[in-house]
């Protein structure tokens, strides 16, 4: 290949990147990733201690949750204020580091690239929340954990063509988590334990050492 070829194949590269940076939400932290996997996991610990019981129950937890009143509390109370916690925290964990990290990429955090992202986001996320409410109000209460993976899974692979490739390889692994939980409803605390806690803490580790380490200069 001739100096020519080479100089050419750079120039496209540069600027297939720059139209990459220009179309994609680049600044995800993987940290943020990992923070969310392990606020979650201390969450489902939380839950189990709410309940009295130990992974891998044969009780589905469901049923047991609707006869818990543990710290004088009742179960809606209970994990609707734990999610809503776990939530927040993870959420500003994930803006302070995002924004840190943008900073460094020299892009914008909130700009029309990022709020198309974020609505990509809630739609699903909101509309996935309200069927969640409406199962749990039906009786349905075995149903809520795999619907959450589902339709957080959908909302990840709607947003991915907004922000890096990874991020629709997660929400296909969530919606196929999702699926599998569907059949084996007494286990639902196990996997939210793998979707929202091991595969975050999994792929913000992937992405930290593939997108971030090297600019960290560790």
């Amino acid at each position: 290949m001739t100096q020519t070829q080479t100089d050419h194949l750079e120039t496209l590269a540069e600027i297939r990147n720059l139209m990459d940076r220009s179309s994609r939400f680049i600044s995800l932290s993987g940290l943020s990733g990992v923070i969310a996997g392990m606020l979650a996991l201390i969450g489902i610990a939380l839950a189990y201690l709410y309940l009295g019981i130990r992974p891998f129950s044969h009780e589905p937890y469901y049923v047991t949750a609707r006869q818990a009143d543990r710290w004088g509390i009742d179960h809606f109370t209970f994990f609707f204020t734990t999610g809503l916690i776990i939530m927040v925290l993870a959420v500003g964990s994930g803006v302070i580091l995002t924004t840190k990290k943008a900073k460094q990429n020299g892009q914008k955090v909130w700009d029309a690239l990022a709020k198309r992202l974020l609505m990509s986001l809630l739609v699903p996320l909101v509309a996935g929340g309200i069927f969640c409410l409406a199962l749990y109000h039906h009786g349905q209460s075995g149903m809520v954990a795999p619907a959450t993976l589902l339709f957080y899974g959908l909302a990840l692979l709607n947003a991915s063509k907004y922000t890096l490739r990874d991020i629709h390889y997660l929400g296909l692994t969530e919606i196929a988590l999702g699926c599998v939980a569907l059949f084996f409803l007494n286990y639902g605390l196990e996997f939210w334990a793998i979707g929202f806690g091991l595969l975050h803490i999994t792929y913000g580790l992937l992405m930290y050492y593939k997108y971030e380490k090297h600019y960290s200069g560790s």
